[in-house]
């Protein structure tokens, strides 16, 4: 009994402390996001190298997580309060989706297009290479472009998901979703957002953002290091951009692909948000509010809109 009453003891004390953890972090980000808009010099000026090296850091740390954490707290308690700041940002957040998936989705017709011309340009007109442009053309052997056409892809993935999300096009494995009533429904988007949508891409993000960083610079940082031995680090640092393709001659950009593997984070975090909100202010309102200021592309089908005229 004793051991019992000591270990559950402890795990009081535990948890009594990582909450005094939680709320001594939520507010120092008010002093933090502060201190970053009054001192932008510290991390804004690349030309030197310690401004480079906070950027590393705080990127992925603790006090930008909670800085994070705090403004969603806030925003989310002021517009409970007034519905119309979340319907607001609601709309901005599927607005930004909308618009990246509807410039980038182009980027899978440029892959088709530019398949085509390496075929004819390797197999018809047998040339090793490739050039674009007028005055100094943008040359690159016929390997260089075909390794690039998997930068396209990526491109659609990472920058038309939360797009195709809006859109309603993602596939849903439906367990119990749709038996249940429509308050309900909600409550359970709210539920996948939160636990599911913002801890994913949070995980991701920390990954993504050091794994980025050890293919930009030298010496390569690592997560486990204080702000204080990066900034050391800072005095011999150099760029050492990640340029090594597949083949000799192969595509030399990879590391736009780290980038955009931040940018899934980033989208899929904001659009978490987004779909928490809009969840909730559905369950809020009322069935008459599903789907509200919901931007949807619709493909009008000619035969169906000439039968539906015939009928009237």
């Amino acid at each position: 009994m004793e051991e019992e009453a000591i270990g559950l003891g402890g795990a009081f004390a535990a948890l009594g402390s990582g909450i005094v953890w939680v709320l001594q972090n939520i507010a120092m980000a008010f002093y933090n996001f502060g201190y970053a808009v009054t001192h932008p010099g510290l991390w804004l000026d690349w030309s030197n190298p310690e401004a480079i090296m906070r950027v590393v850091y705080y990127g992925g740390s603790v006090e930008f997580f909670f800085v994070v954490f705090t403004f969603f707290l806030v925003l989310t308690a002021v517009g409970m309060w007034k519905n119309k700041i979340l319907w607001g940002t609601v709309i901005g957040l599927e607005a930004l989706a909308n618009t990246l998936g509807r410039i980038f989705c182009w980027a899978g017709l440029l892959m088709v297009l530019q398949q085509v011309v390496i075929v004819f340009m390797q197999r018809i007109f047998t040339r090793p290479d490739i050039s674009f442009g007028f005055g100094v053309p943008l040359e690159f052997d016929i390997s260089w472009w075909a390794e690039e056409l998997k930068l396209y892809n990526a491109l659609v993935v990472a920058l038309c998901l939360t797009y195709t999300f809006v859109q309603k096009g993602h596939v849903r494995v439906d367990l119990i979703y749709a038996a249940v009533s429509y308050r309900t429904k909600r409550v359970i988007d709210m539920f996948g957002s939160l636990a599911f949508m913002l801890p994913m891409a949070t995980l991701i993000w920390m990954y993504a953002w050091y794994f980025l960083w050890r293919h930009l610079i030298v010496p390569k940082p690592s997560a486990s290091e204080p702000l204080e031995r990066l900034v050391m680090k800072a005095r011999v640092l150099r760029w050492n951009v990640e340029t090594i393709g597949f083949s000799p001659n192969g595509f030399t950009g990879y590391f736009l692909f780290k980038i955009l593997l931040l940018a899934i984070a980033g989208l899929i975090f904001l659009h978490g948000i987004a779909f928490f909100y809009r969840s909730y202010l559905e369950w809020k309102e009322g069935p008459e509010s599903e789907d509200k200021h919901l931007d949807i592309d619709r493909l009008d089908d000619p035969v169906e809109e000439h039968a539906q005229r015939v009928d009237i």
